[in-house]
């Protein structure tokens, strides 16, 4: 085991200054591609797991989905907190081992006929519930790789792979399951999970652990920190607030836009599949301009536009009337604008928010944007559907559609908009108040050491 020296050197030793000949990089680049592809493969093998071996019915399968999505509302703040006080790379390892060993007892279970819907359903929150360690963890450990002016490509690299695992993870593990069977289907999702395992596991830079007293403040203190760093902090403040906007919005446009796109459009299954498809390969452009366009033009320009057009080409979607030969090439270059800025938007915030954020607070900013951000969206669905059956689809839609311009408006009103080519510097930590057992400690070391200085005897 190396030595608490050589951790220390290794921790200060130069970077690469090319973010691809950096070894580290390249090994959690790879976990984490894999990491995303297995993921979003199982969001669709569990699923039709449930539906053809299991014959669950509508009901049983929204229990399902929303029991795998539970624990990023429950466990976010909590998980950000743990994280914090763990190397990450510890902690992405042991959250691919679970999910390997959850996935593949799935997969056994299922060909022997053992598998119920209750075990499923524990199958489903232990996979997310891991997902949600590993994704606070993947983005804690970046921080912890790389340089500052690295950040921006090393988020849009990892952010590009996660966009392409949100397009090919459902359509693969949909494959899988037509082409195999669905206990196969979730073999394979396990194997993408073991992979994720032996690449990040190769990882040779040593993290720093984080400093321990002999009785470390309690989870609720942390979440509390972490909570009170946001706010405090004008940057993390407004990112909190533009999010909650959005996603609060975007719930309540999209209940209204799976509805418009089939009854007043009358749109085929198929062609509404391929309209909401277009959004992924626009996240990948996106992703990709957000690695050279802030040091260009400045991260707050930027920033603000993305987001203004991104969630601004939406309102032109009540103009349109019927399946015209216009209908779906048009619903397809506002799904790829919307892509295109949402990503960037997405990169750009993630590389902001590392930047300002000391590195023992990372797991808890992270963990608390995000169940601020994602908090709302029960509440904004619910919304979308009572506004559809009580204002009718077209204006409903341009509303909420309206509804998600609050995001760039709350941005181009804040610092945020005003920042320049280099990213922000890194706030001060808040101040961790100390047991009253150091407290007392403390007054008798500073009384020995001034009656060594006076050559007076206690």
């Amino acid at each position: 085991m190396p030595s608490a020296s050589s951790a220390v050197s290794d921790s200060d030793r130069p970077l690469p200054s090319s973010l691809w000949r950096d070894g580290d990089f390249r090994r959690l680049w790879v976990g984490q591609t894999a990491s995303q592809l297995g993921e979003h493969a199982s969001l669709v093998v569990l699923p039709l797991f449930a539906v053809l071996t299991l014959n669950a019915d509508a009901g049983r399968l929204g229990v399902l989905r929303a029991v795998g999505q539970a624990p990023i509302l429950l466990l976010s703040l909590f998980v950000g907190a743990w994280v914090d006080r763990w190397r990450a790379r510890t902690v992405m390892v042991l959250t691919d081992v679970g999910r390997t060993l959850a996935l593949g007892a799935t997969a056994v279970a299922g060909l022997l006929g053992w598998l119920g819907l209750p075990a499923l359903l524990v199958v489903a929150f232990a996979v997310g519930a891991l997902s949600v360690f590993f994704d606070v963890a993947y983005q804690t450990s970046l921080v912890r790789l790389m340089k500052r002016d690295q950040l921006v490509r090393g988020n849009s690299a990892l952010e590009g792979s996660r966009s392409a695992a949100q397009i090919g993870g459902p359509a693969l593990g949909g494959a899988l399951v037509s082409l195999l069977s669905a206990p196969i289907a979730a073999a394979s999702s396990a194997l993408f999970f073991a992979l994720s395992f032996l690449s990040i596991r190769r990882i040779r830079r040593i993290e720093s652990i984080p400093e321990r007293s002999e009785r470390p403040p309690g989870v609720w203190r942390r979440i509390h920190e972490g909570l009170c760093f946001v706010v405090s902090d004008t940057s993390l403040r407004t990112v909190c607030l533009a999010s909650a906007a959005f996603q609060f919005s975007f719930a309540a446009m999209m209940t209204v836009y799976l509805l418009f796109l089939p009854r007043e459009l009358h749109l085929s299954g198929t062609a509404v599949g391929l309209a909401l498809a277009a959004t992924g390969p626009g996240a990948l452009l996106g992703s990709m301009l957000a690695a050279s366009l802030p040091s260009r033009f400045g991260h707050g320009a930027v920033l603000v536009s993305a987001a203004a057009l991104g969630d601004g080409v939406f309102l032109c979607v009540p103009a349109l009337h019927g399946s015209s030969a216009v209908t779906v090439p048009a619903l397809l270059v506002v799904s790829f604008v919307f892509g295109t800025g949402g990503q960037f938007v997405t990169v750009t915030v993630m590389a902001v928010r590392q930047a300002v954020t000391p590195d023992g607070m990372q797991g808890r900013v992270a963990a608390t944007i995000t169940f601020v951000g994602m908090g709302l969206t029960p509440l904004g669905s619910l919304l979308g559907g009572f506004l559809a059956e009580e204002w009718g689809l077209r204006a409903s839609l341009l509303v909420t559609a309206a509804g998600m311009m609050l995001s760039p408006v709350v941005m181009a009103l804040s610092p945020l908009a005003r920042l320049g080519r280099a990213l922000p510097a890194t706030q001060d930590a808040p101040p961790k108040a100390a047991h009253p057992e150091a407290h007392e400690m403390a007054l008798r070391d500073a009384d020995a050491a001034h009656d060594a200085a006076t050559g007076t005897s206690p």
